[in-house]
Order: C-alpha cells, then structure tokens, then sequence
C-alpha cells in the first residue's frame, strides 16, 4: 500500500472518531438540556383543605407574612378551593363544629400542591405532589 493510502486511511479513522465523539458530546448535552426543563418554576405552592370528618369544619388559614385566611362550613366530603401561598409556614387552626380546635403547621415549598386533610377520626393529616 502506498504512502498516500495510509495516510488518506488514518485522515477517515480520525475524522469518524471525531464525529463519534461529536455525537455522544451532543447527545449528552440534550440529556442534560432535557432533564433541567420541568414545568414548574419557582411557582408559588397551591393549598386546600379536604373534609373526611363526620362534621363540617371551619378553618383560619395564618399564613407566612401573618395574613389571614377564613374558609367557612367545609361540609363532611367536602374540599375547600385551591387557594396559592408564598412558601413558609402556614398554620391551618381547624374548628371542628363541637368546637374543638385541630391545630396543623406545614411549611410549603415552591411547586408543590398540598392537601390538608380532616380524616374521620378527627386527626389531620397532609400529602403534598410535586407539580410538574
């Protein structure tokens, strides 16, 4: 073989292995592109309250800049609106309607949405699901 093939031979390996490391380097760069996108950015988290009680409830919703909140007569099997909050501390006092007062404090992040639940004992308990 002469002088000329060779080196024309080892001009194509070097440029295939250029462009194979071109490819894998772009693809990399979409993953990475690809899994920094989400849907959510830097919103404000979403709240409601869900009555699973026997009775209705009332609830003072204190949220973190010290407003707050009355959500009035949330029937047994009923769900308050989704209301939006800065993230923080939100204190929910809920009043049961013997007078009994639930007391919950949940500390909400961004893109987040909580459910603040009155279950049928009485107790409460929260979930949150990150928004996408």
């Amino acid at each position: 073989m002469s002088k000329d093939v060779v080196t024309i031979n080892n001009f194509k390996l070097q440029i295939m292995n250029l462009l194979k490391k071109t490819a894998v380097l772009l693809l990399m760069s979409a993953i990475v592109f690809l899994q920094s996108c989400s849907g959510c950015d830097n919103e404000n988290p979403t709240a409601k309250v869900s009555n699973l009680g026997t009775d209705e409830v009332s609830v003072q919703v204190k949220t973190t800049g010290g407003n707050t909140e009355n959500l009035n007569n949330i029937a047994p099997n009923g769900t308050s609106a989704t209301t939006s909050y800065a993230p923080g501390e939100i204190t929910y006092t809920i009043v049961l309607k013997g007078g009994e007062e639930l007391v919950e404090v949940v500390t909400l992040d961004y893109c987040e949405d909580y459910t603040i639940t009155v279950n049928s004992d009485n107790t409460i308990s929260t979930t949150s699901n990150p928004r996408d």
